[in-house]
């Protein structure tokens, strides 16, 4: 009885013991929700998928999906010579677009480097333009008074020991195969090549507000935080940049510290996200089409009233949106995100109130018809994104006690608050805490008019 009772001990200390060990450092709710701050008031960023790829424009996943060889794809790398490249303009256009952060690929998947990094020649500095474009990057988005952000991808289809995977371009379909192809490859030499990469991008930049890595797919010939020493790795950025914010693409979401933010990529979610029936911090990634490169021939190009729904909904669940741009090989913005950027800026001067610093409305405030709310919990304000103009009468449910004062956000004019409008020929009840805002009978000149309702 007492050996049994021992080894039921011991196992409960060995089980207490591994997940005390599931830890990258210690730090408390609201340590953690401080170094966010930043983040969650901005709501807004700027992706930027800049490299090789921008020349064959035709996806950032081109050397995959036509199971382009090194030896084919080096003509990029001797081509590459973005001479329109103006980080400054970039920063300015962000800027005017209502973002608050940007985050650039240092890295993506084909392995070239837009930073000097001394443990590769496969970088820009050795490309036809000759320059740290990272470096001329962060001068310029903070220049502009943005947070900047470094994206790196933990894939490399050009380093020879990175061992071929199934996302790799010349991924095969047996393990026997993936054997054959894989003998002499050295995941530890590549383990280290990643450490001292992120190593240079965050200590040779100043201080470096987010890290965007990309990404575990632990599924038949994929690779998992394992294969990137995601631990050690996650342990050493968090030394390097202490106050920096992570995402969840390492692979060690179970890891206390192993990431920050959730990063639903490509759609809406239903509702404010959760983690083991907690609340997160959520940011989703878009892009303007359906490529993260520069694509020339893609054309299912998002409108304007897509775009700021997409965002205000966003907020509405408590998230935030990195809207992507893909610049060209000469290292301009294509005209179709330029007009979209100048869309969303027109609107976001006059209604970014209703973005910044905003979130989830209180449960206990209902939506009137087709309207998105979100809400400021430092002001105490509300506001109504009418997707559909309504004709005169916004019914508000219970919010009689609860309105101060109203007003359209976009120029500051009242809105008459009365008792809610019921023709005398089709009498219709109302709740007794029900009210009406008197609106226009004309939508205003806005997109998506916004209401601003100071609550009491």
């Amino acid at each position: 009885m007492n050996r049994i009772f021992l080894v039921a001990v011991l196992s409960i200390f060995c089980f207490n013991l591994t997940n005390a060990q599931k830890k990258i450092w210690d730090e408390t709710d609201a340590e953690k929700e401080k170094r966010l701050e930043w983040w969650t008031e901005a709501r807004f960023g700027m992706f930027i998928h800049w490299g090789l790829y921008s020349q064959a424009a035709r996806h950032e996943w081109v050397q995959k999906k036509e199971r382009i060889p090194n030896e084919e794809y080096q003509k990029y790398f001797d081509l590459f010579n973005p001479d329109l490249y103006d980080p400054t303009e970039w920063a300015k256009k962000a800027k005017a677009a209502g973002m608050k952060y940007a985050v650039i690929t240092t890295k993506h998947h084909e392995g070239f480097t837009l930073f000097d990094s001394k443990y590769t020649d496969f970088k820009i500095t050795n490309s036809p333009y000759g320059k740290d474009a990272i470096q001329e990057w962060v001068d310029a988005f903070r220049a502009e008074g943005l947070k900047v952000g470094f994206y790196y991808s933990l894939l490399d289809w050009h380093h020879p020991d990175y061992t071929i995977d199934r996302n790799h371009p010349m991924s095969v379909e047996t393990q026997k195969e993936y054997d054959k192809l894989n003998k002499g490859k050295d995941m530890d030499v590549y383990r280290q090549y990643l450490k001292d990469q992120v190593t240079e991008i965050l200590t040779n930049y100043g201080k470096i507000d987010l890290l965007w890595l990309d990404y575990s797919f632990p599924d038949p010939f994929g690779k998992s935080g394992e294969d990137w020493d995601s631990e050690g790795l996650l342990k050493l950025v968090r030394k390097l940049q202490p106050e920096i914010i992570i995402n969840d693409r390492a692979g060690i979401k179970d890891y206390a510290g192993g990431w920050d933010y959730t990063t639903p990529e490509q759609f809406k979610v239903k509702k404010w996200l959760e983690y083991e029936g907690k609340r997160v911090p959520w940011e989703t990634c878009q892009t303007f089409s359906g490529s993260w490169g520069y694509y020339r021939d893609e054309h299912t190009w998002k409108n304007k009233r897509q775009l700021l729904t997409l965002l205000i909904e966003s907020v509405s669940k408590g998230g935030n949106v990195l809207l992507n741009v893909g610049p060209t090989g000469r290292g301009t913005f294509d005209y179709r995100v330029d007009n979209a950027l100048e869309g969303m800026g027109e609107w976001m001067k006059y209604n970014d109130r209703s973005i910044y610093g905003a979130t989830q409305a209180p449960d206990d405030i209902k939506a009137p018809d087709n309207s998105i709310l979100t809400y400021n919990p430092k002001t105490n304000r509300l506001y109504i994104h009418l997707l559909d103009y309504p004709i005169k009468y916004l019914l508000l449910e219970g919010m009689k006690d609860k309105i101060k004062y109203a007003q359209f956000l976009h120029d500051a004019s009242e809105l008459e608050i009365s008792e809610p409008y019921s023709h005398w020929m089709h009498k219709q009840t109302f709740g007794e805490n029900d009210i009406n805002l008197i609106l226009p009978v004309n939508k205003p000149n806005v997109e998506i008019p916004v209401i601003e309702v100071i609550l009491k």
